[in-house]
């Protein structure tokens, strides 16, 4: 994220924040293609980088600025870490804990020695703790009821933590990871991975609070639907001894793989994709919101299995400077359609955002915004694109009459195909290094768990529920 040109021109978005966006200021002064073959030329050579060390059979030389890292978890969560982690040169690993240690433990050891990382693996973290000298960091992706105990343990032996979001499916215990990390003096990075993508922050820094290229926004939507699955199986003769299933916490090994659905566990959808999202519209509103009313249930699955809803629809209030915007977001497990993006909707424009590297594009309101022209010259949209739509016009007793109308779109310029989490734990590890700032830092990380973990309780009260403002203070 250094590589970069300086020059401005008198209608480029001044630089405020340099330690986010400094690979977004090349856009202001040199043509876009320049600016992604600079990150294209960065992301291979990473790639020639991991290849080498592969070919190699071993690490490259321990560099001064190198450093030591542990990875806690290595489930279907740890392994998508894992492999962004592979990409990221400067991280020497040094030990894997998982509780499956015959299967989860032991192919993700394998793979690291593939890569040359000579690795100690643990099931019981304490051990890993105890044992492990030299660490600067642990990256936690274990379940959300586990991530309290485990972030607080490794704060407190002196290292610094990257935790998967949520922060944790309890508020009590959120709140005491984040006061463990003040207390400690050790970064605290909660994954929620857009605040790290290169695409998200130009939108929030540059199209909507320096161009405010949406004008007053008004409302915002977004989705993550998924199909209709089977649950997660396992291989049966690498079963956990029940034994050991009890001891961390699982009555069986369906409870152990499909934990996100178990109330005493995880959040269910709502937080296990929703948190993602809801996050932005805290993020992009620059504000916690009001209140939330919500719909749910788990209309399709055994709620022998299925604890939380497999449907969840909120309706959250902000409160903005300009005025009230109203967000909606809907979560099901039951049908894919469209998949998962975020919608936010201006007088003047509208802006759709997802991190599927095909969804990126904004739509100018043509009976109110100017035009955009001179950012698509300077490379921050695309040439217009026309969409031909026919919308219907009352005419009272006369017959409808049909109008074509054509909204322009334009496509973000900014692409990003790399691994979604890579840039967020780049960040971290930048962190850590004293180069950069957390992008969500354990207080952002509190106050997205406030605004996610009501959304079952307002399904559950079957009514609006408002937030105090202290609420979102930890």
């Amino acid at each position: 994220m250094d590589e970069k040109d300086k020059k401005e021109s008198s209608e480029s978005p001044s630089n405020k924040k340099i330690d986010r966006r400094d690979f977004l200021q090349g856009l202001a002064g040199v043509p876009v293609l320049g600016a992604l073959a600079v990150a294209a030329w960065k992301q291979e050579a990473y790639r020639r980088a991991i290849r080498s060390q592969r070919a190699a059979g071993s690490a490259a030389p321990e560099k001064e600025d190198d450093l030591h890292v542990a990875l806690l978890g290595v489930g279907a969560q740890g392994d998508v870490l894992l492999n962004s982690m592979l990409k990221i040169p400067g991280l020497r690993f040094q030990a894997v804990c998982d509780i499956w240690s015959n299967y989860n433990l032991k192919r993700a050891g394998n793979l690291l020695r593939k890569y040359g990382h000579e690795v100690n693996t643990y099931e019981d973290y304490r051990a890993m703790l105890d044992r492990e000298k030299g660490l600067d960091a642990v990256v936690i992706a274990t379940p959300d009821f586990w991530h309290a105990e485990h972030t607080i343990a490794c704060l407190q032996a002196g290292l610094n933590v990257y935790c998967e979001k949520e922060m944790s499916n309890t508020l009590e215990d959120a709140r005491r990871m984040a006061l463990a990390a003040g207390e400690s003096g050790k970064l605290l990075q909660i994954g929620h991975q857009r605040r790290s993508n290169p695409r998200y922050i130009f939108s929030h820094d540059v199209l909507l609070k320096e161009l405010k290229l949406l004008g007053r926004m008004v409302t915002a939507y977004g989705q993550w639907n998924r199909s209709a699955a089977p649950d997660l199986g396992w291989p049966k003769r690498y079963e956990i001894p029940l034994a050991t299933l009890r001891k961390y916490g699982y009555e069986s090994m369906h409870q152990f793989c499909n934990w996100r659905w178990y109330k005493n566990l995880g959040g269910g959808p709502i937080v296990d994709l929703g948190s993602h999202q809801i996050d932005i519209f805290s993020w992009f509103l620059g504000v916690n919101p009001k209140s939330v009313m919500a719909s749910g249930g788990t209309d399709y699955y055994d709620k022998s299995t299925h604890e939380w809803y497999d449907t969840v629809m909120a309706i959250y209030e902000y409160e903005t400077a300009e005025g009230t915007v109203r967000a909606h977001y809907k979560t099901q497990t039951t049908n894919g359609s469209l998949g998962y993006f975020e919608q936010f909707m201006g007088d003047e424009g509208t802006l759709v955002i997802s991190e599927s590297a095909n969804v990126g594009s904004v739509y100018r309101e043509k009976t109110k915004a100017p035009m955009w022209d001179r950012w698509v010259r300077k490379g921050y949209l695309s040439e217009p694109k026309l969409m031909e739509m026919t919308s219907e016009v009352d005419m009272g007793d006369a017959l409808d009459v049909r109008e074509t109308i054509s909204p322009d779109e334009h496509k973000l310029t900014l692409q990003f195909y790399d691994a979604y989490h890579k840039p967020h734990l780049e960040n971290f590890f930048n962190a850590v290094r004293g180069r950069e700032k957390l992008n969500c830092p354990a207080e952002l990380g509190y106050e997205s768990a406030v605004a996610v973990l009501k959304v079952n309780k307002a399904v559950e009260a079957k009514r609006t529920l408002f937030f105090d403002p202290q609420e979102f203070l930890v």
